[in-house]
């Protein structure tokens, strides 16, 4: 009998065991591997989970010590509309989202106005008339607008948040570094007409700025004695801070003021010095001035120790108007300032470009 056809099934058993086993083993092997790199790695993970965790809460909940948007009482649970200054832009864009991230429960809805341009006068303006639940403004109340409150049987309050500048700006081309307050307002009241009066180049002064019964700022808001004093009738009057920057590119003997935090980081302009007296002029900007060639790979920061400090020489404080009416007006607009005013707010404020007054 041929055993050699018998012992085929049986060797090829035997290789198909070994190979199985060899299989088992491979696998037992990376088992036992991989648990030991677990073991090794668990301490390092898990310190790394925490970490992003701890990063995670930090940037939701901004979990370092002070107030937070978190401990303010009495945020009402609903959806308000509220407008006003331009200059307020970066806030609403930065604060504003992180307020209702952080608070849900409140919704705030940005309102243009209809028939004018936005900024501080037509936001109190829309307030007054019942279109707003609160307002931002870069510009204290006028006595004319709290008479009309009274009228209509309310109060406003001016609540401060922030503090920012008023830069002046002009073509990048004129030979002009400085001005003085009283230069600046002189040219807006038609005084002054032309550069050569200032030290500059025999070019016509162009003066921009927004319509007074819609303006985010005045010039004369530091100066009781020229409030409400028309403007000269050079001036050019445009719709808005981008509007001005768009014009003064192509406008050399051009000159706007605005919100510093509006306009020093515009590459096409070039914000001057502004002095109480001559000689002694303070840049809206964080010296050395990055020049129109280096922007926007570089660009103007804020001199916000020179607006803290007082050395400056205009200043625009932020504010919150709220309607004292003992109703949802009164309640929101109180809450919006508080949630400002926390330790978390302030920083908010600084990091979208103001000062904070904490």
């Amino acid at each position: 009998m041929d055993n050699t056809n018998q012992r085929k099934p049986l060797i090829n058993g035997e290789i198909a065991l070994f190979l199985r086993g060899l299989i088992i083993g491979k696998v037992l092997t990376l088992i036992v591997i991989g648990g030991l790199l677990w073991w090794l790695l668990k301490p390092n993970l898990a310190s790394r989970s925490s970490a992003n965790s701890s990063s995670n809460q930090s940037l939701n909940t901004d979990s370092s010590t002070g107030s937070t948007f978190q401990t303010v009482a009495e945020v009402p649970n609903a959806s308000f509309n509220y407008g006003g200054s331009t200059a307020w832009a970066s806030i609403r864009q930065l604060v504003d989202s992180q307020i209702q991230s952080t608070r849900p429960e409140l919704q705030l809805r940005y309102v243009d106005p209809v028939n004018s341009s936005p900024g501080s006068s037509s936001g109190i303006r829309m307030l007054l008339d019942g279109q707003l639940d609160f307002a931002q403004s870069s510009r204290p109340l006028t006595d004319e607008e709290q008479a009309i409150a009274r009228e209509r049987g309310f109060t406003l309050e001016q609540r401060q948040v922030g503090m920012d500048g008023i830069a002046v700006v002009v073509n990048p081309s004129l030979n002009v570094s400085a001005l003085t307050v009283d230069q600046l307002e002189k040219i807006y009241l038609g005084q002054i007409t032309n550069w050569e009066q200032v030290g500059g180049p025999n070019l016509p002064i162009t003066p921009l700025s927004q319509r007074p019964e819609d303006a985010d700022t005045t010039v004369f808001s530091n100066n009781s004695n020229l409030k409400g004093q028309a403007l000269g009738s050079n001036v050019q009057y445009i719709y808005s801070t981008t509007d001005a920057v768009r014009q003064l590119s192509k406008t050399p003997g051009g000159v706007y003021y605005a919100s510093a935090r509006s306009v020093v980081f515009q590459c096409s302009v070039k914000p001057l010095l502004l002095g109480r007296t001559s000689g002694q002029g303070i840049p809206p900007y964080r010296e050395p001035m990055v020049s129109a060639e280096q922007c926007p790979r570089q660009r103007n920061q804020l001199n916000t120790q020179a607006i803290k400090n007082g050395s400056y020489p205009i200043i625009a404080n932020l504010f919150v108007i709220i309607k004292q009416n003992k109703g949802r007006e009164q309640q929101i607009g109180d809450a919006y300032a508080k949630l400002l005013l926390t330790d978390q707010g302030q920083r908010a404020i600084e990091q979208a470009g103001f000062v904070g007054i904490r």
